[in-house]
Order: C-alpha cells, then sequence, then structure tokens
C-alpha cells in the first residue's frame, strides 16, 4: 500500500510537473503592432532584437536581448547600455542575418516596421514577430513603442515605474535648462555632401520641445535639407550637429561670412555632439542622456 501510494504522488507530481511545462510553454498574450496582431508567449525569454531603440527598451525593464542587429559594432552597443553585455550579433539594422536569428531559436523577434516591414512574414516563421516604430518615430510614439515591448515581455509593472522616474528626470532636465526656455534650435546630422535639419516631429525635435525649446526648422517632415542660405535665415539661438567623420559640407561653409554671422556661432553655442545617441538610439535611457548631454554642453 505505502508503495502504492508513493507511485500514485510521484505521478500526480509528474503529471503537474507537465501541465505547468505546458502551461508555460503554450500560454500567450496578443500584442497589437504595427503590422497586425501576434501572439506572444508570455514566458518570452530569447529575445532578438533588430533596432537600436528596443534595445534601450528592454534595458529599461531589465532584460538582455540574445541577439541584436548591431551593424557589426559591439562597441556601439556597449556604449548604449553602459557596460559590456553577452550577446549575439544578428547583422546589420539594415539587412539582418535571417540565419543567425533562427539558429537562436527566439521566443520574440521585435523588428522596426520602416526597415523590416518586407521580411516580417520571413521573421514569423523564425517566431512570433512584432513590428514597431523606431528609425522614423517621434519621440511619443517611441515611448508608446516601450510600452508595447514591456506588455510583449510580461514587465508592464516595471515599465510604468521606470515610466514614472523618466518623467521626474525630464522635469529636472527642464529645469536646468530654464534659462534656455523658448529659445530656438536646431540639431542637424552633417555629412560630406548635406546638412539635414530635424524638425519638431523628429525624434529629437519633440523631445527638445519636451525640454522647453523652440524647433528652428518648420517643416510638415520631420528631417529638411538645409544649405548655407537657409540656415542663415533660420538663425538658431543653438546649433547641434552630429557630424560623419571626414570631410563636411561645413568645411567650406565655415570661411563664409553667411556661417560666422549666425548667433550660434557668434556666441559660441554650436556644438558638436555623439551621433549615435542623438539620432540613432532613441529610446527612455537615451532621451534622458541626450537631455544630460545638452545641459552640459550649455553649462560648460
Amino acid at each position: 500500500m505505502v508503495v502504492s501510494m508513493l507511485f500514485l504522488l510521484v505521478g500526480c507530481n509528474s503529471k503537474e510537473a507537465s501541465n505547468k511545462d505546458a502551461k508555460d510553454v503554450t500560454e500567450s498574450i496578443s500584442i497589437k503592432h504595427e503590422m497586425g496582431t501576434t501572439e506572444v508567449p508570455t514566458n518570452a525569454k530569447k529575445i532578438v532584437v533588430l533596432e537600436l531603440s528596443f534595445v534601450d527598451a528592454l534595458q529599461g525593464v531589465g532584460i538582455t536581448p540574445i541577439g541584436i542587429a548591431d551593424d557589426n559594432k559591439t562597441d556601439m552597443i556597449e556604449k548604449l547600455v553602459g557596460e559590456k553585455i553577452s550577446y549575439t550579433s544578428v547583422g546589420t539594422r539594415e539587412q539582418p542575418n535571417l540565419e543567425v536569428i533562427s539558429s537562436l531559436q527566439p521566443d520574440l523577434i521585435i523588428a522596426d516596421v520602416q526597415r523590416h516591414k518586407n521580411i516580417y512574414e520571413d521573421l514569423q516563421k523564425i517566431a512570433p514577430t512584432i513590428e514597431l516604430s523606431s528609425r522614423e518615430s517621434t519621440y511619443t510614439e517611441n515611448i508608446d513603442s516601450f510600452k508595447t515591448i514591456a506588455k510583449a515581455v510580461n514587465k508592464e509593472a516595471e515599465a510604468e515605474k521606470r515610466l514614472k522616474e523618466h518623467d521626474k528626470k525630464l522635469a529636472s532636465l527642464k529645469a536646468e535648462l530654464a534659462d534656455e526656455k523658448g529659445k530656438s534650435i536646431l540639431t542637424a546630422v552633417v555629412r560630406d555632401t548635406s546638412f539635414q535639419g530635424h524638425a519638431a516631429s523628429s525624434y529629437d525635435g519633440e523631445l527638445l520641445e519636451t525640454l522647453g525649446f523652440e524647433i528652428a526648422a518648420k517643416s510638415n517632415e520631420a528631417y529638411v535639407e538645409i544649405n548655407l542660405e537657409q540656415l542663415s535665415t533660420i538663425d538658431p539661438d543653438i546649433l547641434v550637429l552630429a557630424q560623419n567623420e571626414g570631410k563636411l559640407v561645413i568645411d567650406d561653409w565655415k570661411s563664409n561670412p553667411l556661417w560666422k554671422n549666425l548667433k550660434a556661432v557668434k556666441e559660441n553655442k554650436v556644438f558638436v555632439v555623439d551621433r549615435d545617441l542623438w539620432t540613432r538610439y532613441r529610446g527612455v535611457i537615451s532621451s534622458e542622456a541626450i537631455g544630460d548631454d545638452l545641459v552640459k554642453q550649455l553649462k560648460d
């Protein structure tokens, strides 16, 4: 009888464990995203991300992805996260390696709708995939993506707490920048042949508006090509330059009187900043770092 009871108990425990395992595998949550609705496992642990802002989002709720489209630049991820982390590179953001992604056997893939719309079905064949706004997102859209990611990885409580901290941080930054309130600011990406200004509907444009600045580039588009004559007309109080390496279009501008007469130039408020931070990362953590960087630039 004792032996029979032991077998019965073992059988029950095995059945309970089996049921629990099955539950862990099969339980899912419906996540609405830019490409529709995807059933995502509630216990997703192995996550692959194909944009930098999604690394930021997961870090914000205490998760490290197993795979990242890092453009084959591990130093860029280390700078974003603030330390070295263990992950597998899945290629570039523009063209992620599907074979490597598949080899990781992810539970969830988070992709950018602007970059990865055309490979959505291929990604879905590998693992449940959600596509969100990142590359062309505004600051508000990025916060929405953060909330969606938190829901998908069962970290909504952590996300809510982090966003409260974020709001306090932005309020603190705005107070530190009170002397600059209402001043016009222009962020621009500077390349060898182009000067691309960021308008109010760009990610950093909306963020800087939140911090109390007026965005100097007036356009219905997020990004606008600007020549020296147009820059002279805009004439921002503060000029933030995220530059490529090597020869730049502004190299020739700097000897021109139009450049020399810019308010930002005359008042020494032209700042060269880290392009990764200001134009590539995006996210809760990164936006706070942008604010800190701007305070440092203006106070130095």
